[in-house]
């Protein structure tokens, strides 16, 4: 297995590409370092025309606990991304006012996750226990998702006073009346109630979490790769001719109006009201 501290990188079976996030002691968190050692992964899964499917895992008790928002608060973000090669053509990451903010998020939140999302191979989120708010940007993007029985998902933004997570996929993985009551409530989904909602395709034990990923990565990587790209590409067009990007760009400017509000009533980004309520930390 070969990578960096943050996320490992290995070839899993001939044809598939295994990622696996590797911040367990802060339950993989993502600060910057971390997104954009994941956007290398993918990329290096993109160009090796060997690979056919790739695999995104995670080391450690959850799958993620969302955005770092010890990095978030101390502002170290701006700092931060100012040191990525950035795929965007954003910049303003250190002016002043809600610029910042927004262009940090464009990029590294919303950005890389439409960019993963539209990656020309098949994709496969094996996940396990928790994944909250931020956490779903990861999951959601990818072409299919297999859970362990333990996996859960929440998106605690409505909570803490956003209106949900940059990556604005709601409806279209849950419906519009469930994914209205995930962010009303903020309430937990089961691996079972997500899978019944169409949101994942498999749910297993979690001991075979990995075989079972694995065999179903094998099974679409014997597929001729043009076919599969094609593949990938005609059923993300048939959400995107139905308007998906205006829903994405409204709801991404309706975030950043949120964190400007925040900003001057409560002096941060959030609402602080619930911020340390069970569930709402990256710990």
């Amino acid at each position: 297995m070969a990578g960096t501290e943050l996320v490992h990188y290995e070839v899993a079976a001939p044809r598939v590409a295994r990622i696996v996030l590797n911040r367990p002691e802060r339950r993989n968190a993502q600060n910057t370092r971390l997104l954009y050692e994941l956007n290398a992964a993918f990329d290096r899964a993109a160009r090796d025309d060997t690979i056919h499917v790739i695999i995104l895992a995670a080391n450690g008790p959850h799958f993620s606990s969302g955005h770092d928002l010890d990095e978030i608060g101390s502002g170290a973000a701006h700092d931060n991304i100012q040191a990525e090669r950035t795929v965007g053509t954003w910049c303003g990451f250190g002016c002043a006012g809600a610029e910042a903010q927004m262009a940090y998020e464009r990029e590294a939140y919303f950005g890389l996750s439409e960019r993963w999302r539209n990656l020309p191979k098949p994709t496969i989120a094996q996940v396990h226990g928790k994944v909250i708010t931020g956490g779903l940007m990861l999951v959601w993007p990818c072409d299919l998702i297999i859970a362990a029985d333990d996996a859960t998902f929440q998106d605690t933004a409505v909570d803490l006073g956003v209106c949900g997570v940059e990556f604005f996929n709601h409806p279209y993985e849950l419906g519009v009346r469930k994914a209205k009551e995930f962010l009303f409530r903020s309430n937990v989904l089961t691996a079972e109630a997500a899978r019944a909602l169409g949101m994942v395709n498999h749910v297993v034990p979690r001991a075979e979490l990995e075989t079972f990923t694995l065999d179903i990565a094998m099974d679409i990587a014997r597929k001729p790769l043009f076919a599969l790209k094609l593949a990938k590409e005609a059923v993300n067009a048939a959400q995107d001719a139905a308007g998906r990007s205006t829903v994405m760009q409204s709801a991404f400017g309706h975030h950043q109006l949120t964190h400007a509000h925040n900003m001057l009533v409560h002096g941060m980004l959030m609402d602080p009201t619930n911020l340390n309520k069970p569930g709402k930390s990256n710990d």
